[in-house]
């Protein structure tokens, strides 16, 4: 079974006026894992969808959409895929990937039959983001000894972070999907700090690894009017590209960024200091 859900952009102007519950309604997505569900969210952000499927038992097929209006749901999209939960099975047109927890795959434009599955007394759950696609790249799994390692933050700023990039461009050829994955050290809480912003590309951020009753603060809107989200353990958020994208938790956390847009660059951004934001 797949549900699907839409969101249109929203103005900044129009967001400075936004309380909680319409903050929440506009860029949380709270649900993504539901028992042999496909869940997905198609965003007007550079037409970017954010999803969750949770296999149990059974095999679950990724299956196209209205709004996508094409006979499969790659036909003009590509597909990242990262496991978030234990041992998973991709199979993508007859070829089979076994994802562990934090591994990822990329799957390009074209390709006609995608189907999830747990491994045996497992319970994958697979967190997936796709764009618009032009061209056709290779399918290719991406493992975390095969990822670009970055050690980012100090303890001194509660920010120590080990970076993974996994579906990047130094990596995996792809037209815009970009995603990596980070995963926060013991004691320390902030992720994103410096924040920035980058207008020619949209983010989505998906928290997970967060003990109950642990959560996560998520900071977004234009540097001079920032707003805040509370979120919990496997909840995304979407993120414009006038918006900030920072977050701080009551314990460490791993996050999921991914991103579309007009360039691969991973360091094209506009950096705010921390003495600069309100």
């Amino acid at each position: 079974m797949t549900n699907f859900s839409f969101r249109y952009a929203s103005n900044p102007t129009d967001v400075k006026k936004y309380g909680t519950d319409e903050l929440r309604e506009q860029f949380l997505i709270e649900n993504l894992f539901v028992e042999n569900e496909i869940q997905l969210t198609y965003s007007m952000y550079d037409r970017y969808i954010v999803g969750g499927i949770m296999p149990v038992g059974k095999e679950l097929k990724l299956e196209t959409i209205p709004y996508l209006k094409s006979e499969n749901f790659l036909d003009r999209r590509e597909l990242g895929i990262i496991n978030v939960g234990g041992s998973g099975i991709v199979t993508v047109d007859g070829v089979v990937y076994q994802l562990q927890k934090k591994e990822a795959l990329y799957v390009g434009q074209g390709c006609k039959e995608v189907v999830f599955s747990s491994s045996k007394g497992e319970q994958a759950l697979f967190y997936i983001n796709s764009a618009p696609a032009h061209t056709k790249f290779p399918n290719k799994k991406v493992g975390k000894n095969e990822a670009e390692v970055i050690q980012l933050g100090e303890e001194k700023t509660a920010n120590k972070r080990i970076l993974n990039k996994l579906i990047v461009n130094s990596i995996v050829e792809t037209c815009q999907l970009q995603m990596g994955l980070t995963e926060l050290l013991p004691g320390n809480v902030w992720n994103t700090m410096p924040a920035h912003t980058h207008n020619r590309r949209m983010e989505a951020y998906f928290y997970f690894d967060i003990e109950a009753p642990q959560t996560i603060c998520h900071f977004m809107g234009e540097p001079q009017n920032t707003r805040h989200i509370f979120m919990q353990n496997h909840q995304a958020v979407l993120s414009p590209e006038w918006s900030i994208h920072s977050g701080a938790g009551t314990s460490n956390y791993s996050f999921i960024w991914g991103m579309a847009g007009e360039n691969l660059d991973y360091g094209d951004m506009d950096i705010v200091a921390p003495n600069e934001l309100r």
